[in-house]
């Protein structure tokens, strides 16, 4: 057990800095559960061997230790009584031994005249449930048990008392809930839930019930007539089970935690004007998610058209909408604000995990293909806070592994200036039945969103046409820019080139060893690549199609001849993942930056190629496990890749920063040789061997040593013969000193140039005092002092 010390950070961040005040073993056995009392003074443990033990959590010490129950410890919660009725029971016990008498009435009056007051150190209770379905109520100053509840036949999952009520709530996983009065510990109510509850406790101050358990769903009960006042709600999916609910009186939230690692934040404003008489109302509405961590990353892709929000499939049947805002999150809202990397919405529909999505050229419209053999379209309109399921396409026979949307406006129409009110004109899907099909998304009546009319409320789907396009799964489909032809790559180790509208193969691209995973057609306007053989550049009218492997090569292919013109090899895995990268602006053309590739493997590698020269421009190494994932925004040119490692990674294209800090270090080394030549001819020793130095010229630095040497006759009282190179060599740093020692060194073990090393050697011996030599240290020291020795 770690306690730890919680401070805000500096500069008004809204982040808190935790500091490790002490480290504790609390249990022989696992600590399965704890809280922590009103006072934020006293915190309880319990293990798996049925000890509960109570801290002081400034001092780090043991102020109770409880046995008595027979297993796990499953739930514990502090209260404070707010009656003294356990006390008057004993008061009442003692003066009946002592004195056993009566009133005429038949009353007792052994009370009489006695006032009853409490130490509110004596108040303070710890409510304890454990696996075998009892609950103890323990007397922290007493230091024992006053109290055993055995009424649930399951493991207690959840407890918490009402001082509006003086009861308190248990829940357990027989599917129950009881509340139980304070002042005799009788159970007053039973209420059948019908789940394993693995959360239960009151809502302050509209004093309602809350459960969460394994149908997900946070449930609101009435205490007096055990009826629920929400509505019926479907029950979530695997994984989706609620194992807490987080509650903390005069929030307007309360905070769900789920299998999956996710949060959900449920507003609770409008309970307190919910009357127990109603019949139902509205499931409590969310008004922020959080996603705790995410599973591996399947795809993903921008949306919106200002590519503000990223779309993730993450093995799930669910796609997560995922801000990337740069403002920072407000701490004082339960909303949070739209910062980065906050959950915006999360699309529900699909049955089944989702492999595939693409988003179409305006970034309105959204495409996702599951194992659920069901394609499905979605509205994104970020503005006005809307995410709708459009339509649903259902026909093939197995799961879907590509699908894709147009990439570019059909000409000048209505739907390029709102695409909002025009969804894209067809989708294409392929599966792992070895069939393509083209869709026809129909507009609704009116605007783009869904009638109600018949399909459930959705546009119905029809398939304008189906083909038998391959002998294995189908991994991967692209359009090109003006969408006449779309390629479909497949495990079968081949692309097919189609035209869009009759569906008739125009090519097949024919070379690689192994399953094709990826494939992109180029963007308008690529210029044109030369090839490995002769064949000249590829054709910029007809285009060109990238594809990725899995025998670890990325190919680019000539749509003039379905020939490949280059093959780009560096991968030590499966290529999953490629694409073009966005096309150089004018200026960034004239600074001669090539068009470029981006490819990803299951390597975990992501690497940018030259696709002039075949070469890797540079290797980008941020995950752990396979890249499945990869897109580019094509305004930023900033990079996404995500993977089996549950990472999302933005990579920034320095590209342009990267040339142009190179072409500046190019002028200026240009510059300074030009200086050194001058300060040489000039006779600026100093200047001349500082940038020598500097500069890495060796053969420049002998050159002007030796003439130094040679000089006849030589300066009165020098020691290299001249005295303005005397006083250059005494005044040189640490730095400059070890790496004249590397040139001598050097020079001395050649029998033309050792005169030169001999007398710059002397020079630095009789300049330097031993221990400024001895002090030396840097790389290479050992090997100069050993070289000079020989």
């Amino acid at each position: 057990m770690q306690i730890y010390s919680l401070q805000s950070s500096e500069h008004g961040r809204p982040t808190i800095i935790p500091n490790l005040q002490r480290t504790l073993k609390p249990h022989s056995t696992p600590v399965v559960t704890a809280a922590v009392d009103s006072t934020g003074t006293l915190l309880g443990t319990g293990s798996a061997d049925g000890v509960i033990k109570v801290w002081d959590i400034r001092g780090g010490f043991i102020t109770h230790t409880f046995r008595g129950h027979n297993g796990v410890i499953s739930a514990l919660h502090f209260f404070e009584a707010t009656e003294v009725e356990s006390e008057k029971v004993k008061l009442l016990g003692q003066k009946e031994k002592k004195k056993g008498r009566k009133t005429t009435n038949g009353e007792d009056d052994t009370m009489e005249g006695v006032e009853l007051t409490e130490n509110p150190a004596t108040r303070f209770r710890l409510a304890s449930g454990s696996e075998d379905g009892k609950i103890r109520i323990w007397h922290l100053s007493k230091r024992k048990a006053i109290a055993t509840l055995d009424s649930h036949v399951s493991v207690i999952r959840g407890l918490d008392f009402s001082k509006h009520f003086n009861a308190l709530v248990s829940g357990s996983r027989d599917k129950t809930i009881i509340i139980w009065d304070a002042q005799t510990w009788k159970s007053n109510r039973i209420i059948p839930i019908l789940e394993r509850v693995e959360a239960v406790g009151f809502l302050e101050p509209s004093s309602h019930v809350y459960t969460g358990g394994e149908s997900g769903k946070l449930r609101i009960w009435s205490p007096q007539t055990g009826r629920q006042l929400t509505g019926e709600q479907p029950a979530g999916r695997e994984g989706n089970e609620i194992t807490r609910v987080v509650y903390s009186p005069g929030l307007d939230f309360v905070l769900s935690i789920h299998a999956d690692q996710s949060l959900v934040l449920h507003s609770i404003c409008a309970l307190p004007l919910v009357s127990n008489t109603v019949d139902t109302i509205e499931p409590l509405p969310i008004i922020r998610r959080i996603s705790g961590t995410h599973d591996e990353i399947i795809d993903l892709a921008y949306v919106t058209p200002e590519r503000s929000l990223l779309a993730l499939a993450t093995n799930s049947e669910d796609i997560r909408l995922v801000s990337l805002a740069t403002e920072k999150p407000n701490a004082s809202s339960g909303e949070g604000g739209s910062y980065f990397g906050a959950d915006v919405a999360l699309l529900q529909g699909h049955d089944d995990i989702i492999i595939c999505v693409d988003v179409d050229w305006s970034g309105c419209w959204l495409a996702t293909g599951a194992k659920d053999n069901t394609a499905r379209l979605w509205r994104i309109e970020h503005a006005r806070k809307s995410y709708e399921h459009y339509a649903t396409y259902t026909g093939h026979a197995e799961s879907l592994g590509a699908l894709a949307l147009p990439q570019q406006p059909l000409g000048t129409t209505p739907s390029s200036s709102s695409p909002l009110d025009y969804p894209p004109p067809f989708l294409l899907t392929g599966s792992q039945d070895k069939t393509i099909k083209r869709w026809e998304i129909v507009k609704s009546s009116g605007n783009a969103k869904p009638s109600s009319a018949k399909n459930g409320g959705h546009p119905s789907s029809r398939a304008l046409y189906t083909r038998k396009a391959h002998d294995k799964d189908i991994n991967a489909i692209s359009i090109n820019h003006n969408n006449t032809l779309f390629a479909s790559a497949s495990q079968d180790r081949t692309v097919k080139i189609w035209s869009v509208q009759e569906g008739e193969v125009q090519g097949i691209l024919r070379g690689h060893r192994r399953g094709v995973w990826s494939v992109r057609f180029t963007p308008k306007d690529t210029p044109p690549i030369s090839g490995d053989s002769s064949t000249g550049p590829a054709s910029s009218r007809h285009g060109l199609v990238l594809t990725g492997s899995g025998d670890k090569t990325v190919k680019i292919w000539s749509l003039s001849d379905y020939s490949c013109l280059r093959t780009l090899e560096g991968h030590t895995n499966s290529v999953l993942k490629v694409l073009w990268m966005p096309l150089p602006s004018p200026s960034e053309q004239s600074n001669k930056r090539s068009v470029q590739i981006a490819s990803s493997g299951g390597d975990g590698l992501v690497k940018i190629w030259d696709a002039s020269t075949g070469e890797p421009a540079c290797t980008l190494d941020n995950h752990t496990d396979r890249i499945w994932a990869l897109t580019v925004d094509p305004t930023t040119n900033t990079l996404v890749s995500g993977g089996g490692d549950s990472v999302v990674t933005f990579w920034k294209d320095t590209t342009t920063h990267t040339m142009a800090a190179k072409a500046a270090a190019s002028t200026a080394r240009v510059e300074q040789e030009q200086q050194l030549t001058n300060h040489t001819h000039a006779g600026n020793y100093r200047e001349a061997i500082i940038l020598a130095l500097t500069l890495n010229h060796p053969g420049r630095l002998l050159a002007l040593f030796q003439s130094v040497v040679d000089r006849s006759p030589p300066e009165e009282g020098t020691l290299s013969g001249l005295r303005a190179v005397d006083e250059v060599l005494m005044n040189l740093s640490d730095e400059q000193l070890l790496e004249l020692l590397r040139r001598v060194r050097d020079w001395n073990t050649n029998a033309r140039t050792a005169v030169v090393a001999q007398r710059i050697l002397n020079v630095m011996v009789r300049s330097y005092p031993a221990a400024r030599l001895v002090g030396l240290r840097g790389r290479g020291w050992k090997e100069v002092v050993d070289g000079l020795r020989a």
